[in-house]
């Protein structure tokens, strides 16, 4: 294993020292317990937005803190759900006096102790499930993992709790595009955690893995590795079977890369999976390319399609400024 690290202990805390510093402007790192917030203040009433999960996603979650996007991230240990204490601390941190929706990746450990945090929390509070990966039906026992499509709901309902919107709409809101967002993933390696030292499964060099998680699980099926256009049917497909989008429809299509593949790649992928529903009628209005939702150094990427109307796509429009995300402002 070659990593910069001084000492696996001791990792995300000087990882988190050094992102507060990067981006001292936005956020602020709160050290016990764990948790980073936006520094500026909000209005009175507003409604606060926390999410969080283990580290190794970056930027999922810290780098989504600030105008227009999350009021606070709970960071856990690399690949370990944050404690219920985080996440209370967070929220009394940053709730403004319009309540806290917790949004939760569907994870069981995340959904656990977010449920303990919610239950200590003295204030109204909500939590909302991201469960946006068609590589398991609807109707696994654990319900599907919530991954990238995270950063979709995340992005919009930011800029209607930043606009006003009130607690119950804003968790209504997320359902909505939680709902109307499909992803899925391929690995073409594993990734290496550091306290283990070593890949997390083993994989062929002329094999990849279908259906992968953003946790160095493995995916749904593993096949023989093909060309980009047979990798990007093969999940474009999965996508439209399960959100069924019609011929007029718009969508925002997010490519995005877990660590370790290039720009290069990642963009070729794009051109195929955006050709793969333009033929189909399907008018691609917005487009996000790149690592936002990170497997640490696994190679490989998911495909994520949204389908949008006129109101979700002003509020994806709507400013953000994020040590991962900033436009319009």
């Amino acid at each position: 294993m070659k990593k910069f690290i001084n000492n696996t202990d001791t990792l995300l805390d000087e990882s988190l020292g050094g992102f507060a510093k990067a981006h001292a402007d936005i956020i602020q790192f709160n050290t016990q317990p764990h948790f980073i917030r936006r520094i500026k203040p909000t209005a009175p009433g507003k409604v606060a937005l926390i999410s969080g999960g283990g580290s190794g996603h970056e930027p999922l979650h810290s780098g989504f803190v600030g105008s227009g996007m999350l009021d606070a991230a709970c960071p856990g240990q690399v690949f370990t759900s944050p404690t219920p204490d985080q996440m209370l601390a967070a929220a009394q941190a940053v709730e403004n006096g319009g309540g806290v929706l917790f949004i939760v990746k569907n994870y069981a450990g995340d959904v656990m102790n977010f449920e303990i945090a919610a239950e200590m929390l003295d204030c109204p509070n909500e939590s909302l499930l991201v469960s946006d990966d068609v590589s398991f039906p609807k109707s696994h026992s654990t319900g599907r993992r919530g991954v990238a499509g995270t950063l979709i709901v995340e992005k919009i309902v930011g800029a209607a709790a930043e606009n006003g919107t009130d607690l119950a709409g804003c968790k209504a809101l997320g359902e909505r595009v939680n709902r109307a967002t499909a992803s899925m993933g391929v690995a073409l390696s594993s990734c290496t955690v550091p306290a283990l030292g070593k890949p997390t499964f083993d994989i062929g060099d002329n094999e990849i893995e279908m259906g992968v998680g953003i946790h160095g699980e493995r995916g749904r099926e593993r096949i023989a590795m093909g060309s980009a256009s047979e990798i990007v049917d093969y999940l474009a497909n999965a996508i439209d079977e399960d959100l069924k989008p019609q011929p007029g429809q718009s969508a925002l299509l997010h490519v995005n890369g877990f660590g370790a593949t290039p720009l290069l790649e990642l963009h070729l992928i794009y051109g195929l999976a955006a050709q793969f529903w333009e033929q189909r009628g399907i008018t691609i209005c917005r487009s996000l390319v790149g690592n936002y939702t990170t497997s640490l150094d696994m190679a490989g990427c998911s495909i994520t399609l949204s389908l949008f109307d006129d109101e979700l796509l002003r509020l994806w429009d709507a400013p953000v400024h994020t040590a991962a995300l900033r436009w319009g402002c």
